[in-house]
């Protein structure tokens, strides 16, 4: 490979990890390999949260709404207007969570109960893990791409809000790129 090719390379990747990309291949890379895996971008994050944001004004909830990616890293956190300081946290912890261990915090719930085969395991990953629901996985092609966590009502409205995330992500799945 000549070092011409190998620039362009390194300078695609870098313009993807800036968030900068584009969706064409960058020389020398096969399309398939450029394309790489499906990500939550700020664009998908952003649209996903007003989507629920309106939900839970319908509901009469006052959330904070968080989405992670893959890593478990925040992508974009709102706080509606008069929600509880508290759950921001909270919501990016169900985000984490969900995203960590690839599951719904609703679930996790279950088997972390005394007895449960993960019992105790909220008090791993400095404190982060949440087992109460609300938190669910972002996924594309049955992989996770990241974390959704929604706190700011009772336990049964988070997780509503969560599965109706759910399924507005399915819906716009072109969304994550």
């Amino acid at each position: 490979m000549e070092e011409k090719q190998i620039q362009e390379i390194v300078s695609h990747v870098i313009a993807r990890m800036a968030g900068e990309r584009d969706d064409a291949p960058a020389a020398g890379i096969p399309a398939r390999a450029a394309a790489g895996r499906a990500e939550v971008t700020l664009k998908g994050a952003v649209w996903l949260i007003q989507e629920i944001e309106q939900e839970a004004l319908r509901m009469g909830v006052k959330a904070v709404v968080a989405v992670t990616n893959r890593g478990a890293r925040p992508v974009a956190v709102h706080c509606m207007d008069d929600s509880y300081i508290a759950s921001y946290e909270i919501a990016l912890g169900k985000a984490y969570t969900s995203a960590a261990l690839k599951m719904a915090t609703a679930d996790l719930k279950k088997l972390a109960q005394p007895g449960g085969e993960l019992y105790g395991i909220q008090h791993t990953n400095e404190g982060k893990i949440v087992i109460f629901g609300g938190g669910v996985p972002i996924t594309r092609d049955g992989a996770v791409i990241g974390g959704l966590g929604i706190s700011g009502g009772s336990e049964a409205q988070d997780t509503a809000l969560a599965q109706y995330g759910e399924k507005r992500m399915k819906e716009a799945a072109d969304l994550w790129q």
